[in-house]
């Protein structure tokens, strides 16, 4: 089973405490906010609300381009769902195999294996 808890910022109780608010009294996500903030936990609505969104699709757009930011040129690779959710990204000064390696490794660890994949010049690909 993944550890769905790895890497976040709060204790797993809280995520819980949080998502169960919301689905069983039918909270808003401000509302939840609020509760927990009675209770000495700051956090953010949007925090929430990733907590409760649904499990990514299973058919995933991965995407390399280049952005400038400060005016310098850095390379942006993104992964996002079919339903247009962000899964990952990373910001890179460099393009190397490397990167987009990790980057890929990353995503599959994270989120399993895809149904179908689509890269940028390439159909989807998969089973």
């Amino acid at each position: 089973m993944k550890n769905y808890f790895k890497g976040r910022r709060f204790q797993k109780d809280i995520i819980l405490v949080a998502v169960g608010y919301h689905f069983r009294f039918s909270l808003s996500y401000r509302d939840v906010v609020e509760i927990l903030r009675d209770r000495g936990i700051i956090i953010h609505h949007t925090t929430v609300m990733r907590w409760v969104r649904y499990s990514p699709s299973q058919s995933w757009r991965v995407d390399e381009t280049y952005i400038k930011i400060n005016g310098r040129w850095c390379y942006f690779y993104r992964a996002i769902d079919s339903h247009g959710l962000t899964l990952d990204f990373e910001l890179r000064q460099h393009r190397d195999y490397q990167v987009r390696y990790n980057f890929l490794k990353r995503l599959l660890t994270t989120y399993g294996r895809p149904n179908g994949l689509v890269t940028d010049q390439y159909g989807r690909t998969g089973h």
